[in-house]
């Protein structure tokens, strides 16, 4: 995490990006192209839940479709109109909406951004201890363990 600043606010878009689009191994980790996350609670020293402003370019998703074990989730839609897959199918969002993914369901859930224009939305989730994450499409799992997330195949052999 960031040193805190030493001004109380600024605007979202003066917190640099990440510089590194994603934290999956390869092949997934280039499927990324096109997100681009600043993370605001990391900014502000924030240890109990991240808060991140994410922008999807036509044709990007926000993360490989996933179910975390501990964590929860929420997304708030403030451009554009993205598509919200889960387990139930395809949800069609707009500004305003939101929506909410609590740990321990199972049920995988994604944003894809289908249109022509870019999405921009808010995503907040905690920092859950001992959270694992399984992804229903791909043949992928994560741990968060040491701080750092450790990813592998579902039959458990490292990436």
């Amino acid at each position: 995490m960031a040193d805190t600043p030493s001004r109380p606010a600024i605007p979202a878009e003066e917190v640099p990006p990440r510089t590194r689009p994603s934290n999956y191994p390869e092949p997934f980790a280039s499927r990324m192209a096109g997100r681009e996350k600043r993370p605001l609670g990391d900014f502000f020293g924030l240890g109990h839940f991240g808060v991140n402003l994410t922008r999807l370019a036509p044709g990007a998703i926000s993360a490989l479709r996933h179910a975390h074990s501990e964590q929860d989730e929420f997304l708030y839609i403030l451009e554009g109109r993205p598509t919200l897959v889960t387990d139930a199918g395809r949800t069609p969002l707009e500004p305003g909406m939101c929506v909410g993914s609590p740990a321990g369901t199972g049920d995988g859930h994604q944003l894809v951004n289908e249109s022509d224009v870019e999405v921009v939305y808010l995503e907040v989730g905690d920092r859950s201890p001992g959270d694992r994450v399984v992804y229903p499409d791909d043949d992928l799992q994560a741990e968060w363990v040491d701080s750092a997330w450790r990813f592998t195949h579902k039959d458990g052999t490292p990436y």
